[in-house]
């Protein structure tokens, strides 16, 4: 079992999960955050820092297409180790749906 990110995520961002990960399986991309199935303990730390409930173990129902969508920008995002700052509009965003349809960026985030 490894976690994933799901649409959640996507213009939120809030990266309290980052702070809490102990093998840094986080990887930053310009509106949402991933983590890497092959490098994630499945230590489950991370999934109660997320208010917006944007981990979820990958053995719950939908969460197989976010797998691969993980594994994929993992391999091609920057790694993320610490904090950063949510979008300043982060709040408009929680209750969109179809968030991945409208708003997913597959560009790289900035971990300056």
């Amino acid at each position: 079992m490894t976690y994933i990110v799901n649409e959640a995520c996507i213009k939120c961002k809030l990266m309290d999960c980052i702070e809490v990960c102990p093998v840094d399986c986080f990887y930053e991309g310009e509106n949402m955050l991933v983590i890497h199935p092959d490098e994630c303990i499945d230590c489950g730390v991370c999934e109660p820092e997320c208010p917006l409930e944007a981990i979820v173990p990958d053995s719950d129902g939908e969460a197989e297409d976010w797998l691969e969508l993980n594994r994929e920008y993992s391999e091609k995002w920057p790694n993320i180790t610490r904090k950063g700052d949510s979008p300043a509009d982060e709040a408009d965003f929680r209750e969109v749906a179809g968030k991945f349809e409208k708003y997913f960026s597959p560009n790289p985030g900035n971990t300056n």
